[in-house]
């Protein structure tokens, strides 16, 4: 069920229907003298979507947080020159990911200084963790 309201929720007409129903919403205010029942209504409606819409987005982000994470595994696993280690730095400790995230930052700082003078930006050693 949950993945077909994802699936439902992801085109425009999700939102258009939305929309529908607060322009309806708020043209039957007349009608019902803007009393406490029309605008309890619209407060129940809203709290009820967003808090089923919150448990929707977190549904598909624990799908499509692993299948992403293996896509990018097999990128790193199927080209030449990659390093295989960067396939677990999820499971490594937050001091061996911040020697990485450094040597990358070096990396991109280097880079930027031979593509000012003309050189190419490839080429670079890569990073060893001990």
């Amino acid at each position: 069920m949950a993945k077909q309201t994802e699936y439902l929720t992801d085109y425009p007409i999700a939102f258009a229907a939305a929309l529908c129903f607060i322009v309806s919403w708020a043209l039957t205010g007349p009608l019902f003298d803007f009393g406490e029942v029309w605008k309890f209504i619209l407060v129940a409606v809203t709290s009820i979507v967003t808090f089923l819409m919150a448990f929707l987005i977190q549904n598909t982000q624990s799908r499509t947080r692993p299948a992403l994470q293996l896509k990018i595994d097999e990128l790193i696993r199927s080209t030449g020159g990659a390093h295989n280690v960067r396939l677990t730095l999820k499971d490594m400790s937050l001091e061996e990911i911040e020697t990485f995230r450094t040597h990358y930052e070096n990396l991109a700082v280097t880079a930027r200084e031979k593509l000012r003078r003309g050189q190419a930006d490839t080429s670079i050693p890569a990073i060893t963790i001990g």
